[in-house]
């Protein structure tokens, strides 16, 4: 049944209930367009919270004060015990999203989130087994740098989306500012969250794998010698000559004059974020090693990842608490 609503225009309210059946200002919702159906609603929220001011600004108190407790909390968590915190936010960063896309019905995140939740635990699993199979370091960098590089493609693609729609440029294709724009900006939170989400696996999993080998430890020193013929990321013997052209991948020299297969030590510094020879610890030259700059861990890319994780895995609960106050003190 169409309903017919009360609203208040400049101060004035007109009566559109289901009596005065002659007034000339009455008008049928079913009939408004979506713009006018928004604009109808948002005048019904605006008459209900009249004369809330004292409360809203309460609430609004409320969580600022939460919002700079909870960053301090954080903060300190991070500095004093960053082991279990990356572990608590990787897994909130995986977890929360499911809750809230399951619940809004949007299958294309769901289908996208199992098929890498399925894989990346597969390879997780791989990366934790002892002793650790020859070819699992291989496999581990391999899926997690093209993870890597289609979630980069994927954000930027999607950022450029955006831009254009900015400018105006997909008016040339007859698509809609609102379409063009969904597209970009889903694009752009696939790229972003799946690029975080697989930087830290990876991460995890490259920590796992070099103190199993023994060549790397977190804290203190090397469990083994290495030889000038061994990769210290995976353990396997170095075939291909510094100076000569490798078929399948080359082979690199750091400053240190450590030796690394290319795909691990690729691994290691773009995908694991270790920018420090995995051996000695000394720091990696990213410049000397990657010619392309698109392929060195850029701070300001850092910072990126690091307000995305906060955005993704701690915003819910600290609006969930806030809710939570604002429930126990009686606000609406």
């Amino acid at each position: 049944m169409a309903g017919v609503f009360e609203v208040e225009v400049d101060g004035v309210e007109h009566d559109h209930g289901l009596e005065h059946h002659n007034e000339p200002n009455k008008f049928d919702v079913s009939k408004l367009s979506p713009e006018e159906k928004w604009s109808v609603e948002h005048a019904k929220m605006h008459a209900k919270h009249k004369g809330h001011e004292a409360m809203h600004a309460e609430m609004v108190l409320i969580l600022i004060v939460t919002l700079v407790v909870a960053q301090l909390v954080l903060v300190q968590w991070k500095q004093r015990h960053p082991k279990s915190y990356n572990l608590v936010t990787l897994f909130q960063m995986w977890v929360v999203p499911l809750y809230f896309t399951t619940k809004l019905h949007w299958w294309r995140f769901l289908s996208t989130w199992f098929i890498f939740s399925v894989i990346t635990a597969y390879i997780s699993y791989r990366a934790t087994r002892k002793p650790l199979a020859c070819t699992t370091p291989r496999l581990v960098y391999k899926w997690f740098l093209l993870l890597y590089k289609i979630s980069y493609a994927t954000g930027i693609v999607g950022y450029s989306v955006v831009m254009f729609t900015l400018f105006g440029i997909n008016l040339i294709f007859r698509i809609k500012p609102e379409d063009a724009m969904d597209f970009g900006v889903s694009l752009l939170f696939y790229g972003l969250y799946y690029g975080v989400l697989g930087r830290d696996f990876a991460e995890m999993c490259a920590d796992f794998m070099a103190s199993t080998v023994g060549y790397y430890s977190a804290s203190g020193m090397p469990t083994k010698h290495l030889s000038d013929n061994i990769c210290a990321v995976c353990g396997q013997p170095i075939l291909v000559d510094v100076s000569e052209e490798g078929i399948i991948e080359n082979t690199y020299r750091l400053s240190c004059n450590h030796v690394f297969h290319e795909f691990c030590i690729r691994g290691w510094c773009i995908v694991g974020k270790k920018q420090m020879c995995p051996y000695c610890k000394e720091k990696v030259d990213l410049k000397r090693m990657f010619s392309n700059p698109w392929e060195r861990p850029h701070v300001m890319y850092g910072q990126l990842l690091d307000w995305l994780r906060y955005l993704v895995a701690w915003q819910p609960v600290v609006i969930g608490f806030v809710q939570g106050i604002n429930y126990v003190l009686g606000l609406e």
